[in-house]
């Protein structure tokens, strides 16, 4: 890859590392833990920024909609979590506008991706 800065890379690698300490708050705070509760998918929420790095270029699409799956279901664990009082409204609001602006990036990406390879 070139010097180019990759900003869904980094984005996504801040927004894991923010999942990671939200993993750990809740899980020292309201004794959950990855085999409770169903919070057995928390790897989406640090996994999803690697799905399209390490693709082919035959498989960038492909791999970037598993990222935007990923980061869905993410948002909707978020979603959960503060449904459920785990975390409060305030806690979810800046992750959630952080997940979603991810989400918007792997969209674009995917469309523009699509756009040139009809061209």
């Amino acid at each position: 890859m070139s010097g180019k800065k990759n900003i869904i890379k980094d984005k996504s690698f801040s927004f894991a590392l923010r999942i990671i300490k939200l993993y750990n708050y809740l899980n020292q705070t309201k004794g959950i833990c990855t085999q409770q509760a169903g919070f057995k998918k928390w790897n989406s929420g640090w996994c999803f920024g690697r799905e399209a790095q390490n693709a082919e270029v035959k498989r960038f699409i492909h791999k970037l909609a598993i990222a935007q799956k990923e980061c869905d279901e993410t948002i909707y664990w978020l979603e959960l979590l503060v449904k459920s009082n785990f975390i409060s409204s305030k806690e979810f609001d800046s992750i959630n506008e952080e997940a979603l602006s991810l989400l918007k990036m792997i969209r674009s990406a995917i469309l523009t991706t699509k756009a040139k390879n009809k061209s």
